[in-house]
């Protein structure tokens, strides 16, 4: 069986809508694995993060940190603060 150009273009094409397609399937999978955490996981580990970097830079074994508890007042006061 001989193949004309037509059909390596058409194979070509199929091919690429596939890649296409699984491109999709890992975008929208990395974005459900994303979402499914809460703000306050995210904060907590992007403060880990600059702490270990710190204490790297600052040459420092650890830091401690205190945790913050974030109020509801303490969140109504920057929201009404940022439309002042």
């Amino acid at each position: 069986m001989t193949l004309r150009a037509s059909h390596i273009w058409k194979l070509v094409g199929l091919a690429g809508a596939m890649g296409v397609a699984a491109t999709g399937v890992l975008a929208v999978r990395n974005e459900r694995a994303r979402r499914a955490y809460s703000p306050e996981e995210i904060r907590s580990v992007l403060h880990e993060r600059y702490t270990q970097a710190y204490a790297r830079a600052s040459e420092q074994d650890t830091i401690e940190l205190e945790p913050v508890p974030s109020t509801l007042r303490r969140r109504m006061k920057k929201l009404f603060r940022r439309r002042s």
